[in-house]
């Protein structure tokens, strides 16, 4: 069993469209550890639309905050403190999958951050999607998740295809590609299903 969680450079980058390819491929369980906000459709809820396997199995949130913010500032407002001896792995035989809350260093409390949550045995996907100043931030991911003596299993670039960024980016990031997903009209369960036959090869082999 392995266990993958997916980190992006910042906010709306695709990681939860990237932890439905993920799950499908692999038929993997998923686990969100903290929905800030859209608690009626939360990613987990995302992630069950987006997949046609049945072995997945979704685990609940340790933490499920009301609003939209940086989990420290979503859970001040709830009046909660995110504990993270509280944010508890679930239990599964299966291969499990964890999405991360916007990047790395989005903070839990006043002291803790998403990094904190990644455990020596995640594999880490790093996905990142291009715009101005997404060299910078996917190389300071990629280094400070190294810093951490953490293993950086491969890079997803999403959007429509950058290849001097994207190249960049591989060499001084000396980081795997695992793949690239296209700028999609609609994001659905037959594209999921694509991507996952294309990705799956080169996951397993991670």
């Amino acid at each position: 069993m392995n266990k993958y969680f997916i980190t992006g450079i910042g906010t709306d980058v695709g990681k939860t469209v990237v932890s439905a390819i993920v799950v499908e491929a692999l038929q993997a369980d998923y686990w969100k550890p903290v929905q800030a906000g859209e608690l009626s459709h939360s990613d987990t809820h995302s992630i069950e639309e987006l997949i046609s396997n049945s072995r997945s199995v979704m685990h609940g949130h340790s933490y499920a905050l009301k609003t939209p913010m940086s989990p420290h500032a979503s859970a001040e407002i709830d009046g909660v403190k995110i504990d993270l001896k509280q944010i508890i792995e679930p239990k599964t035989d299966n291969n499990l999958v964890i999405e991360g809350a916007g990047g790395l260093l989005v903070p839990l409390n006043d002291r803790e951050t998403i990094l904190d949550m990644i455990k020596d045995d995640y594999k880490v996907i790093v996905v990142s999607r291009h715009y101005l100043g997404s060299i910078n931030h996917t190389l300071l991911t990629l280094s400070q998740l190294r810093a951490e003596g953490l293993e950086v299993a491969g890079i997803i670039f999403n959007g429509a295809v950058h290849a001097s960024t994207e190249d960049i980016i591989k060499k001084m990031g000396k980081v795997k590609e695992i793949g690239r997903i296209d700028e999609e009209a609609l994001v659905d369960k037959t594209v999921i299903k694509k991507y996952a036959k294309l990705f799956k090869p080169r996951l397993e082999a991670l």
